[in-house]
């Protein structure tokens, strides 16, 4: 393994060290000065360092350095923001029209709302994109981790404002959400994105189905967390969808690693 492939592999501890480090340096004076200026940063890096570290590790187990900054950063961004829209107003229609939303509703319009941009790379850059499925996952879990990172902000926010100014309820959501970020919206989308780009890379009938298996189990899992709650479903669902995504990133980088006709094997 040469040194750049080392420092690829390991950028994530340099990514959690570093933001760690500005989030609490921005916690230290907001507490000291109370400068209300400062709570976006605050909310912003704190709903971000922890997924943008997934982000980083993830890239750096997929194979080859696969996905360049911008393009990665694009689909953290563009992902996120298109992912919530679309999310927000399907489930607002629904809501309107059907009451309370289930939460396997829920689960069914936000795993296919995170798929818009995916889907848009595979259709108009598909001869860039659609030849490496570890370059897929990378994808997902980007698009995924900038979900998260607008919901956590999001909800961090209304903490915020509900305890009348309260930086410790906020930082509380940020914390809590943050840290398990990785194993819920991160993974799904990841382990999704996975079974779309074996689909895209090799069309026929079992990728197909292994698609929607896929888009089946993210769903399943975001039910599972949103429905059941509480720390042993968190544990539970979170170490699924952990372990199924290092196993698709395990296989990636090895069929990366070999001719390009292995990748759809």
């Amino acid at each position: 393994m040469s040194a750049q492939q080392v420092v690829r592999r390991w950028a994530w501890v340099a990514t959690l060290l570093v933001g760690g480090a500005l989030y609490l340096a921005v916690l230290a004076v907001l507490t000291d000065t109370n400068n209300p200026n400062l709570f976006p940063t605050m909310i912003l890096l704190g709903a971000l360092v922890v997924p943008l570290t997934f982000v980083t590790f993830a890239a750096g187990r997929s194979g080859r350095w696969l996905i360049d900054g911008p393009t990665l950063g694009g689909c953290l961004l563009f992902g996120g923001v298109v992912g919530v829209v679309v999310a927000g107003l399907l489930e607002y229609d629904a809501m309107r029209r059907l009451g309370t939303l289930p939460m396997l509703g829920v689960g069914l319009i936000e795993e296919a709302a995170k798929l818009v941009v995916p889907a848009i790379l595979v259709v108009f850059f598909g001869r860039r994109y659609r030849t490496s499925v570890g370059r897929g996952i990378v994808i997902g879990v980007a698009v995924g981790t900038g979900f998260a990172v607008l919901e956590t902000m999001g909800y961090a926010f209304v903490a915020l404002l509900q305890s009348g100014g309260n930086v410790g309820a906020a930082e509380q959501t940020l914390f809590i959400r943050g840290l398990l970020s990785p194993a819920g919206h991160a993974a799904w989308t990841g382990l999704t994105c996975w079974g779309l780009w074996r689909f895209v890379s090799a069309p026929n009938g079992k990728h197909l189905a292994g698609f929607a298996g896929m888009y089946a189990l993210a769903v399943a899992l975001h039910t599972a967390w949103d429905g059941i709650g509480g720390k042993v479903t968190y544990a539970v669902v979170g170490a699924i969808s952990i372990g199924l995504l290092l196993v698709g990133l395990k296989q990636a980088a090895r069929l990366d690693a070999g001719p390009q006709e292995q990748l759809v094997r």
